[in-house]
């Protein structure tokens, strides 16, 4: 599988990141494990989690994911340099802490450290901004992290285009690293950073691997009707948004572009995030074999001109 740069980080990720907030919620250990043993095969070997997944269950601490990933790295003795590991912090944990203070980041750290059971983070973003804490504290606690070897590289998640610039301008000036990538959301029911961030990203060379790459689902073809948010558990949260005539028009773009390529809609999907300019790779998760598959699809098929232009003009 044809590796891309992410940013200047040094590090390379497939065409297709596994996002990791399943594992532990929807998917139980026993799948977690098959899920991540498929991505190796496969050659996705980026797996994208963070220590808030899945506080949002009842029940849950915080951790879920990372726990899962831990235990089947426990258990594959040798995978580790195979696999790249990519998590977040700053986020509320519920009794635990928030926030990006130094304080705060060292000990986020030292618990995904300790549930991964690894020495050393590849990717560690900053989940959302802090503006409470001073955006030099922030970098500085990341820059010990770095010197300390437990972190490879840094990247940030939901920050505005502003605030992000303003931190890649201070660690020019004081030489502090960097944000090497920038996790967003972005999908064809959702393409608002084209106007601000995508563009800053492309001129700094910070990598982007998009989140909600499938709009929670909506994008996979599954959801057709009112009747159909029943399907899964996000489905009246976040997927019911996406019920418009813009939503259904998309859905047969995707319908069309999918039978003329052979291949689901889901993959026509992230394909058509992997054409766009300055798109390093989008982040997806599966809950089965089957779904994994299709998304694996994505990174072997390259979407035409009459394909994008389809595309572009429905979800624009």
């Amino acid at each position: 599988m044809q590796m891309r740069a992410l940013g200047r980080s040094g590090l390379s990720v497939p065409p297709v990141i596994f996002g990791g907030n399943v594992f532990g919620w929807t998917a139980d250990q026993a799948m977690s494990f098959r899920l991540l043993d498929d991505c190796v095969e496969r050659g996705l070997v980026a797996i994208d989690t963070a220590d808030v997944y899945s506080t949002w269950v009842p029940g849950h601490a915080g951790g879920e994911s990372e726990s899962a990933i831990g235990a089947w790295l426990k258990a594959r003795p040798g995978v580790r340099d195979r696999v790249l590991i990519l998590t977040k912090c700053g986020m509320e944990i519920p009794g635990q802490g928030k926030g990006l203070s130094p304080a705060w980041i060292a000990t986020a750290c030292e618990a995904s450290l300790k549930r991964l059971g690894i020495e050393r983070i590849d990717l560690y973003q900053a989940h959302k901004d802090d503006e409470a804490t001073p955006l030099a504290d922030t970098l500085g606690a990341f820059q010990r992290l770095i010197e300390a070897g437990k972190v490879r590289a840094i990247g940030s998640s939901n920050y505005t285009a502003a605030r992000l610039k303003a931190a890649l301008d201070l660690s020019s000036a004081q030489g502090l690293p960097r944000f090497e990538s920038h996790q967003p959301v972005y999908n064809l029911m959702d393409r608002g950073i084209e106007a601000d961030l995508l563009p800053l990203c492309r001129a700094e060379q910070v990598g982007v691997i998009t989140y909600s790459a499938l709009a929670s689902g909506f994008l996979t073809g599954k959801y057709r009707g009112e009747g159909d948010l029943a399907k899964s558990v996000r489905g009246p949260r976040s997927v019911a948004k996406h019920m418009t005539p813009k939503g259904m028009g998309v859905l047969a773009a995707l319908d069309a572009v999918a039978a003329r390529r052979g291949i689901g809609p889901a993959a026509v999907a992230l394909a058509w995030q992997l054409a766009r300019p300055g798109i390093t790779a989008p982040i997806a998760s599966a809950t089965s074999p089957e779904q994994l598959a299709e998304l694996a699809q994505a990174a072997e098929v390259a979407l035409g001109a009459e394909d994008m232009a389809e595309l572009d003009a429905a979800s624009a």
